[in-house]
């Protein structure tokens, strides 16, 4: 396994991360999967084996079940594993069970310790942008829980270029934690972190934890042009959560991932992956599997590398034209303002 730096700071973290999105199997994500305990201790057996040693989770996932069964999982090695959780999202029907207040954010980061067994959380993350609370209330908060061994290691997810170009100034003024990591979405089917996420991460040391890295499902290979969408499919239950795309654009995508399949041996969302770890920026992609099968596969995305002649007959076949000001940016001024990729 590829170990890599957490953007700027000095943790580093398996190239692959697993994502425990499936465990649990209660609310509107159950349509990701239902692993259990059970399960999940055997799919952390496949895991460790490979070098894969961090994991994410959240507090909205199953409605805190999948931090529980990751907890559960965990027994007896929690100190081989890296913990990733996450939250800012409703979860409970009071007013203040929602957002970045400091009133919740402890909340949240109590109950998600007391749910995954544990006295420390290795990286948490922002779920979303709290637009309500003032930065300095948050890094303030996040601060404290730092300085009381509770989380070692902040970031974001879902946060907008100048979200989070505001808290890095505010942390700077005041001295409290950078952001060091941005759970962000990103494939081959989704490529907008690169407009402009990637050259702030880039210039400020924030490390990529790419989610969906198969395109919300769509990048499996069970998708293709004129065949029948798959029997069982988490687009059928989640798409309306997850990023949109075009039919078309995944056909095209999904098109030239198959050459490089035929010349490779390698399969379309091993390819999808690879493409993705090699991108500037990026820490750790992370991998979801319903069971050991599709665990072991995606596994297999590492320890070989696309040539770049094939990164860039895939960066062709999934290329959009980009919004203003990143279209006018390209096509000018190319000089003193390269793009980050």
């Amino acid at each position: 396994m590829d170990y890599r730096r957490l953007g700027a700071s000095g943790l580093t973290v398996p190239a692959l991360s697993f994502g425990t999105g499936t465990f649990g199997g209660v609310g509107r994500l159950a349509g990701w999967g239902k692993t259990d305990a059970t399960e999940a201790r055997r799919l952390l057996d496949i895991c460790f084996d490979a070098g894969v040693s961090m994991f994410d989770t959240a507090d909205v996932y199953s409605l805190g079940e999948s931090e529980r069964v990751l907890g559960e999982a965990l027994k007896g090695r929690r100190d081989k594993a890296l913990i990733s959780t996450k939250a800012t999202f409703r979860f409970g029907d009071r007013p203040n069970d929602i957002g970045s207040s400091r009133y919740h954010l402890i909340s949240a980061v109590e109950g998600s310790l007391k749910r995954l067994g544990t006295d420390y959380i290795d990286l948490f993350q922002l779920h979303g942008f709290d637009a309500m609370t003032p930065p300095e209330e948050v890094l303030s908060t996040l601060d404290t829980l730092v300085r009381a061994g509770k989380i070692r290691y902040v970031g974001v997810s879902n946060f907008s270029g100048w979200h989070l170009m505001k808290a890095l100034a505010v942390a700077d003024k005041y001295g409290y934690p950078r952001y060091v990591a941005n759970q962000t979405y990103y494939s081959l089917v989704g490529r907008d972190y690169e407009w402009e996420l990637m050259p702030l991460s880039k210039d400020q040391g924030i490390g990529a934890v790419v989610w969906s890295p198969l395109g919300w499902g769509r990048l499996t290979g069970k998708i293709r042009r004129g065949q029948p969408r798959p029997e069982v499919s988490r687009l059928d239950t989640t798409a309306e959560i997850g990023p949109p795309v075009p039919d078309e654009h995944v056909y095209r995508v999904v098109d030239a991932i198959d050459e490089i399949a035929k010349e490779t041996g390698k399969t379309v969302p091993q390819i999808a992956l690879n493409w993705v770890l090699q991108r500037p920026t990026v820490s750790t992609v992370i991998v979801g599997a319903r069971n050991e099968e599709q665990l072991k596969q995606n596994l297999g995305a590492i320890g070989w590398n696309l040539t770049k002649e094939q990164v860039a007959r895939l960066d062709e076949a999934s290329k959009v034209t980009l919004p203003y000001p990143y279209w006018h940016q390209r096509t000018t001024s190319l000089e003193r303002n390269p793009p980050a990729v």
